[in-house]
This record gives C-alpha cells, structure tokens and sequence, in this order.
C-alpha cells in the first residue's frame, strides 16, 4: 500500500486545526455592531442620567433632566462575570468584547415617554431593561411619587406583555428580564427592595381597578372582558391583586435589586452589575 504524500498529510494537519478555529470565531465573534442594549427606563429624578454616567465613567456627575435618549458604551467591571462566558477562557481574544454592551438612556418627563415606549415595540433590538425607581419616593409619606411610578411602569410593562398576546406566531416571543433598580438606598427614607416591590404591586393593583373602573360600572367586571379587552389586562384577568410572577408566562421575568448611585460612601451599585452581566 502507497504511502500517503507529504502535500497530503500537510493538508489534513490544516483541515484539523483550522476547522475548530474558524468554528470559534463564526460562534463567538462579536463586533461592536451587535453589541447587546439595555433600555434605561425611569420617572424624571429617579437618577436614570446619573447612572448612566457612572457606568461609563465609573462616576456619577452633575446631570441635568434629558429631553432625548442618548446611548453610551460601557464595560462591565473585571470580577463581574458573564453569562454567555462561563465556558469561554479569559485567554480568548474575544473575552473583552463580550463584557462590553451598549446603554440607551430614555427621558422619564411624562410628555417624552414616547421615546421609551417605541423603544418597547422593538424588542428584539434590546437585551434587558432596567427601570429605575427612587426607593425614597415610595413611601407612605409620598404617596403621589408611587402611584405615578406604578403607572409608568405599569405602561411598560403592558407593551411587553403584548409581545406575545399579540403575536401571530406560536412560538412564544423571547425571554425579556426586567431590572427594578430601586435606587438612594443610602437615604433614611429608602424603602428597602422588597418593600419596594410590595408596593409597587400593590399600586399597580390600584392602576388596573382604576382602568377597569368604567367596566366595573358597566356591570361587565374584570372577570367578563372580552379578548380584545384582555390585551390590555396586565397580568393575570381578574379583580385580585397583581405580582409580577404573572407576567412570566409571558416571558418577562421582573426582579427588583437596591443599590444608590450617589451617597456619602461613594456608590454601591454592584447588585445590578451582576444583573447585567447574568443576561448577557
């Protein structure tokens, strides 16, 4: 039997190690072009500006209120570990990359929430969404700043609940996680984060008895909406009360982290990096 030729095994020695090579960069090559967003979403003061700053500067600085949104991009800190990275090694020329992303900034003044929620209707263009919450201006004191804060994240909330009521398709719309940022925890008056989501549930409770007050008149009730009145139902349809596990059968997964963006010890907003880094 001939022996095989030198041309021969030189090139089987390339096929080998080069096909594996050209599979990891088709697989895990990133460019800045398809650099994962997050959508900043929030009510006017709750420090949506300032935290953008610090993410990409590493420090808060003066903001004023934002009359349009504006993306930046940032790099999650060295320890903060990734989730699409577990199995890569920190040798990888690509492991950079992939702790980089992209953060759009929307303005919360009430008449310039349109520009978040046309973010919302293109969600296949955006990872996650933090909504951000000022933890001091939810208490019972400030009752005003809750309800106001429920029914802007109950709006939101809503559009991407849509997703899926609304869709053709019987395949089930992606998997959107939702961060709560519940921010100024370094202030007395901050209610800690899972007060913070009580009430933020119970608000919205009062939201959807407040937008079902005309059917409830009508003598239709909660309970005898139609299918067309039921995509705008947020969560489960009904007159008990709303918690944001309902919303997971429509793919929206909600979880609600404290941190502060400012403070006199400097800020603290490490439980929303992991966040971060647990969805990319």
């Amino acid at each position: 039997m001939p022996e095989p030729s030198p041309i021969v095994i030189l090139l089987s020695v390339l096929l080998v190690v080069s096909i594996p090579l050209l599979l990891h960069l088709v697989i895990y090559s990133t460019t800045s072009d398809t650099l994962p967003t997050i959508l900043l979403i929030g009510p006017s003061g709750a420090g949506k500006t300032a935290l953008v700053t610090l993410l990409e500067c590493g420090r808060p600085t003066a903001t004023r209120t934002s009359q349009t949104p504006h993306t930046v991009e940032v790099s999650l800190p060295v320890k903060t570990p990734v989730a699409s990275s577990r199995f890569r090694s920190p040798n990888d020329p690509t492991w950079e990359v992939t702790k980089k992303l992209l953060i759009q900034d929307t303005p919360g003044h009430g008449k310039l929430r349109h520009y978040a929620m046309n973010g919302i209707s293109k969600p296949q263009s955006f990872q996650g969404i933090i909504f951000v919450v000022d933890a001091a201006d939810l208490s019972s004191e400030a009752s005003e700043g809750a309800r106001q804060t429920a029914e802007y994240l109950h709006d939101i909330l809503l559009q991407l609940q849509k997703r899926a009521t609304n869709t053709k398709s019987s395949k089930a719309p992606k998997e959107m996680p939702v961060l709560i940022a519940a921010n100024k925890m370094d202030l007395f008056t901050a209610l800690p984060a899972p007060l913070v989501k009580s009430t933020l549930e119970s608000e919205i409770t009062k939201v959807r008895k407040s937008l079902g007050a005309g059917l409830l008149d009508s003598g239709v009730g909660a309970k005898g909406l139609d299918a067309a009145e039921e995509q705008d139902w947020l969560g489960e349809v009904g007159e008990g009360k709303f918690g944001f596990a309902q919303l997971e059968e429509f793919n929206v997964q909600v979880q609600v982290l404290g941190g502060n963006v400012t403070g006199v010890d400097g800020s603290d907003v490490r439980q929303w990096w992991d966040w971060i880094g647990s969805i990319l």
